[in-house]
């Protein structure tokens, strides 16, 4: 890994983190549900409520993760300039990417960690939306642990925001025909952090 890349992650890290610590009176919570094994993949899973999201769980989640974002975000300069020190895995939404499937069970494969949103886009499930199955896929795939996260608050600045962690969900005993009722079981740990 490239030190001048290391040393801006951790600058851009700690900017974040004072911004949301200072602005929305951040309040973080269940961090010791996370495996301290940093080795041990891991796949970070949240409700999808804001642009904030993203950034929020990368700055807290203990670990460096790796977000799967909409191939859209690289046209805003900030969202690319995070794409590009956080190692964004950028996935086209419309079609089959396979690429970005590829990419994720290889990062997951040699230890790494990475977040998405079931929600598969912002307020998901409030517009009726099919909850996604990525996170279900790639815990049974790969074995990684799912770490839920819910993140309410902070609807406007000074206004305390929460990130709460659950305990971590192990799917490696289950299989792909279980998909359905994997997805709902994370997504209803994620509504109850979330409240």
């Amino acid at each position: 890994m490239n030190i001048i890349k290391l040393i801006i992650r951790a600058i851009v890290r700690f900017a974040i983190r004072l911004y949301f610590t200072v602005i929305y009176r951040l309040k973080v919570i269940g961090t010791e549900n996370i495996p301290k094994d940093k080795t041990q993949p891991l796949i970070y899973c949240g409700n999808h409520r804001t642009y904030a999201d993203p950034p929020l769980i990368v700055v807290t989640a203990k670990r460096h993760v790796r977000f799967l974002a909409k191939e859209e975000l690289r046209k805003n300069p900030f969202f690319a300039f995070l794409g590009v020190v956080f190692g964004g895995i950028y996935v086209k939404r419309d079609e089959k990417d396979v690429t970005a499937l590829k990419t994720t069970l290889k990062a997951l494969k040699n230890g790494e960690s990475v977040a998405l949103f079931p929600e598969g886009t912002r307020n998901g499930l409030e517009k009726g939306q099919k909850v996604k199955d990525g996170a279900a896929f790639f815990a049974v795939k790969t074995g990684a642990k799912v770490i839920p996260v819910g993140i309410s608050g902070g609807e406007k600045p000074f206004k305390r925001i929460y990130v709460k962690y659950g305990k971590p969900l192990d799917y490696s005993n289950r299989s792909k025909d279980e998909l359905n009722e994997i997805t709902d079981e994370i997504m209803n740990n994620i509504i109850q952090l979330a409240q």
